[in-house]
């Protein structure tokens, strides 16, 4: 059984694991995650909702962050193992019912690359192009607006 709460203090170094180990983020996405830290700091001061298999110990299936001001996805990821059982568009959906439930009307979301396809998928709009930022992020990435209502 699938169910999606917010995140708390102690899920922090499971989603930091969850991160870390991303295939999505092999050969030349790997330094981007290397060493990579969703903190308990992180996750007192954000909105951090985690996908948990309530059947599996709590086991995270994936998670994002939404950052209110100014409105954007910070993070989101869905463990390897997860990749095709609908948790990304589930987590999506509670993104969308989060942000109407602070009043946002859209949310920004600058992708992985190869996360493309998926965003287009759940309806975000391709609204440009943010230029790599060597040496943090040595790659463009596609910049959407995921609309909330």
């Amino acid at each position: 059984m699938v169910v999606i709460r917010r995140a708390v203090a102690r899920d922090a170094k499971r989603l930091s694991r969850l991160v870390q180990k991303s295939a999505a983020y092999e050969g030349p996405y790997a330094a981007m995650v290397a060493g990579y830290r969703v903190g308990p700091d992180y996750i007192e001061t954000h909105r951090v909702f985690v996908a948990v298999d309530e059947a599996d110990d709590g086991r995270p299936l994936g998670f994002y962050s939404l950052i209110v001001e100014p409105p954007e996805l910070d993070l989101m990821f869905v463990a390897d193992h997860a990749q095709g059982l609908g948790i990304g568009r589930r987590l999506i959906e509670h993104l969308r019912g989060e942000a109407r439930h602070v009043g946002l009307g859209s949310v920004r979301v600058v992708a992985h690359p190869p996360a493309e396809g998926f965003y287009r998928s759940v309806g975000a709009r391709l609204i440009g192009t943010v230029p790599a930022n060597p040496p943090a992020v040595m790659w463009d990435r596609p910049e959407f607006t995921l609309l909330v209502a």
